[in-house]
């Protein structure tokens, strides 16, 4: 299948007690090397060779485990899954399934497996919920969920199978700092004793922990050969100034004005503002003032609140209409539509990501972003177009507007959705970690292209991000949220 093919054949050997780095630019061509390693693709001339030797596990599938990026967002369900369903409580009933019943029915599993000690599999699954900090977790249902939350939940779910060999795309995004390092923790002393093998396929090559031994670098659709870890970095290019061109700062620096702008004194507004689902507090008697111009930063550990805090703002949560928020300068409720707000803010999440499923071209995605619509249902003008091809140049994505849109690596999705977010150049700019994904060069430009659009007058950014170095230089107030447990 061509659509599959590598530029050049493959030749790739993992010996035991190498523990693997693949690293290499969004749309090189990693993930396609951990599908040809998993066997998820046929092969021309012969599958690969395992030999998972001491395992007694008969199954290939039984050995290897890949725990994917999409699997940050959710489950075996995204194909129903729609952007407001985590907020629906109406969604929520007795057989809505919760953390406790998905991790007991991965023990269970766990127990069916040939070559697996019950004693040694309970002592496994008692380290993985302190590490994780399960317990808390454990009656809390899957839709309520964080992103962060999901990837915990995925990683001791798949962790507690015990596989010889894991592949984990990305496995720090959307894990709070405490969180990552618990994580390298684990799976460094996991590496050490020689029970697992690990392939980490890494978009942020200064996130490559100390228990990898070797890299293998992928470009181009190209497999470069496997180096020891300190080659690597000996001859890793280091990362420009600059990324984002002159030009392109001042086009758009010089983008003209939508003469139906808000211009509010207050962005937003949220007076003692409370969330609850059941028995369990997410924010708490919430004061918050975004005025005009402002550039926050939002923190906070996995399940503090914050994509909950964002999704009140946007109208995508039900709850909003019952709490006091006033959105450019007026009150929610009294008489604007979901849509009215939504004409004037640009949003990216993880929820939104995980919500595209459609196929269609990429240039549909973006343009999406002017009608605030998930598909693309109303024609835009050639202006309309025009702005379009603009942004995905903005962010690097020229020459992929007709590729559609689950063609494109995970990274570059996210790149289209953030080329979604600014095309109708939004009064206010909500970003909910934005850089999920990006390899170092597209941090920095998106990072780049932030603080050039906020430069334009009457724009305000809220921004989400586990990692202190990927907020840009206009950040000016921060708040930060506490967990309620």
């Amino acid at each position: 299948m061509p659509a599959w093919r590598m530029a050049e054949p493959v030749n790739f050997t993992t010996l035991d007690g190498e523990q693997i780095a693949i690293v290499g630019p969004n749309g090189g061509g990693k993930t396609m090397l951990a599908d040809i390693i998993t066997g998820r693709h046929p092969l021309l001339l012969h599958d690969p060779e395992y030999d998972f030797s001491p395992s007694k596990k008969p199954m290939v599938a039984d050995n290897i485990k890949y725990i994917t990026f999409r699997d940050a967002y959710g489950g075996d369900n995204d194909r129903t899954y729609y952007l407001q369903q985590r907020w629906n409580q109406m969604e929520i009933d007795e057989n809505t399934p919760t953390v406790g019943t998905k991790l007991q029915q991965a023990y269970d599993m766990a127990l069916t497996t040939e070559g697996l000690d019950r004693a040694q599999l309970d002592a496994q699954r008692d380290r993985l919920y302190d590490f994780f900090k399960m317990r808390v977790l454990l009656d809390k249902p899957i839709i309520l969920l964080s992103s962060g939350e999901l990837r915990k939940l995925k990683l001791t779910e798949t962790l507690l199978t015990q596989p010889r060999v894991l592949i984990m795309d990305n496995p720090f995004i959307g894990l709070d700092a405490d969180t990552r390092q618990q994580l390298r923790v684990l799976l460094g002393e996991i590496a050490q004793k020689g029970q697992l093998q690990l392939i980490l396929i890494l978009s942020k090559t200064d996130d490559i922990p100390p228990f990898i031994t070797h890299v293998v670098e992928v470009d181009h659709r190209i497999v470069r050969p496997k180096v020891t870890l300190d080659e690597y970095l000996a001859h890793r290019q280091p990362m420009p100034d600059h990324v984002l061109s002159k030009e392109t700062a001042e086009a758009i620096l010089n983008l003209p004005y939508n003469h139906k702008e808000y211009h509010a004194r207050e962005v937003a507004r949220l007076n003692k503002v409370s969330i609850r689902y059941g028995k369990r507090t997410i924010l708490k008697d919430l004061d918050w003032v975004v005025g005009n111009g402002e550039h926050w930063a939002l923190s906070g550990q996995n399940g503090a609140g914050k994509s909950t805090l964002l999704s009140l703002i946007c109208a995508d949560n039900p709850q909003s209409y019952a709490c006091d928020i006033t959105l450019f300068d007026m009150p929610r409720g009294t008489g604007e539509s979901i849509w009215d707000i939504k004409r004037h803010i640009g949003y990216v999440s993880p929820e939104m990501h995980r919500a595209y499923q459609r196929d269609i071209p990429a240039l549909r995605i973006v343009a999406s972003g002017l009608k605030d619509s998930v598909g693309l249902y109303v024609k835009p003008s050639d202006e309309e177009m025009a702005a379009c091809r603009f942004w995905m140049e903005v962010f690097g994505l020229k020459g992929l507007e007709d590729t559609t849109f689950l063609k494109l690596s995970s990274g570059e999705q996210r790149l289209v959705l953030l080329a979604r977010a600014f095309v109708k150049d939004p009064e206010l700019i909500i970003l909910d970690e934005p850089l999920h994904g990006l390899d170092n060069r597209n941090r920095q430009l998106v990072k780049e292209v932030i603080d050039t659009f906020v430069k334009r007058h009457n724009k305000t950014l809220i921004m989400v991000t586990h990692y202190a170095n990927e907020l840009p230089s206009c950040i000016d107030h921060h708040l930060q949220l506490v967990r309620h447990d």
